[in-house]
């Protein structure tokens, strides 16, 4: 079963591919300075989400306390 954080890998890669699928695709049809601009954030930013999904670390999860048996 997958839990969430695999789940969050896996979207962040899918965002990168998706991103850099549709910079390359509009480049190929012809863009403005601006467009490529854009388009250079777009995929700097879907790889520095997947970097950061990648490295961060997981939650610690609390101990649990005891309860104290009163007598």
């Amino acid at each position: 079963m997958i839990n969430y954080n695999e789940l969050a890998k896996w979207a962040a890669a899918c965002l990168v591919i998706l991103c850099g699928g549709l910079a390359g695709h509009y480049a190929a049809l012809g863009m403005t300075l601006v467009q490529w601009a854009g388009a250079l954030c777009a995929v700097l930013g879907s790889v520095s989400l997947a970097v950061a999904v990648h490295v961060w670390p997981a939650p610690e999860k609390a101990p649990r306390q005891r309860q104290r048996q009163r007598d």
